[in-house]
C-alpha cells in the first residue's frame, strides 16, 4: 500500500483517495495517515458470519470516496460475487504466485514443495473466482537451493513493490498490456 501511494505522484494518472482496512490495528492505517491519505476501517469482526453485511458496509464507505480503481493489498478476505460485480473491471489485486499456479494461501511453501525452479507474483483484475482474473503483470525470480518460504517471500517482496505500481500506472492510463519483471529488468 505504501509503495502504491508513494508512486501516485507527478504525471501518474491516479491519486490515492482512501486506505481502508478490515483490521483496526493494521499498521498500514497509520502509514497512510502519515502520507496524507484518509483512512477508514470496516472491521469484519463486527459482522460475524455476515459477509453480505460486511461487504455492504465496505461498499457504502467506498461509494463515499468514489474511487475509479480499487487496489487490494494484503486484504485477506474473500469478496463475494455481488460485491465484486459492483467494481468489475476496476479492482486489482496482487498475489504471491505466478498465476494460475498456486491460488489461495501458502504459495511460497507450495512452490518449494513442488520443486519449482522459479516463483513470482501476479497482479490481476479481481473477479468472483479466487485469484482468477485476467493477469496484468507478473514478476519472476529463480528459486535458490537454500530458499525457505520466508526467504522466498522476502526476496519476492522487492519485485511486488516494483510490479504493482507499474501495473497500476498502465491500468489507470487505460492500458491493460501486461507488465513482466524478471532478473531486475522490466519487459514490456
Amino acid at each position: 500500500m505504501v509503495t502504491l501511494v508513494q508512486s501516485m505522484t507527478g504525471d501518474h494518472p491516479a491519486r490515492p483517495v482512501v486506505v481502508i482496512s478490515n483490521d483496526p490495528e493494521a499498521g498500514g492505517l497509520e502509514k497512510a495517515r502519515a502520507l496524507g491519505v484518509p483512512t477508514d476501517v470496516i472491521s469484519h469482526r463486527d459482522f460475524p458470519k455476515d459477509r453480505k453485511g460486511f461487504e455492504d458496509a465496505l461498499h457504502r464507505v467506498l461509494e463515499g470516496y468514489a474511487p475509479d480503481i480499487i487496489c487490494l493489498a494484503g486484504f485477506m478476505r474473500i469478496l463475494g460475487a455481488d460485491f465484486v460485480s459492483r467494481y468489475e473491471g476496476r479492482m486489482l489485486n496482487i498475489h504471491p504466485s505466478l498465476l494460475p499456479k498456486y491460488k489461495g494461501l501458502h504459495t511460497h511453501a507450495r512452490a518449494l514443495e513442488a520443486g519449482d525452479a522459479e516463483h513470482g507474483c501476479s497482479v490481476h483484475e479481481v473477479t468472483a473466482a479466487l485469484d482468477d482474473g485476467p493477469v496484468l503483470g507478473q514478476a519472476r525470480i529463480a528459486i535458490e537451493p537454500d530458499d525457505t518460504p520466508d526467504t522466498l517471500a522476502a526476496r519476492l517482496l522487492a519485485y511486488e513493490h516494483r510490479l504493482y505500481p507499474a501495473v497500476l500506472r498502465r491500468f489507470a492510463a487505460g492500458d491493460k498490456t501486461p507488465v513482466h519483471l524478471s532478473n531486475d529488468a522490466m519487459i514490456p
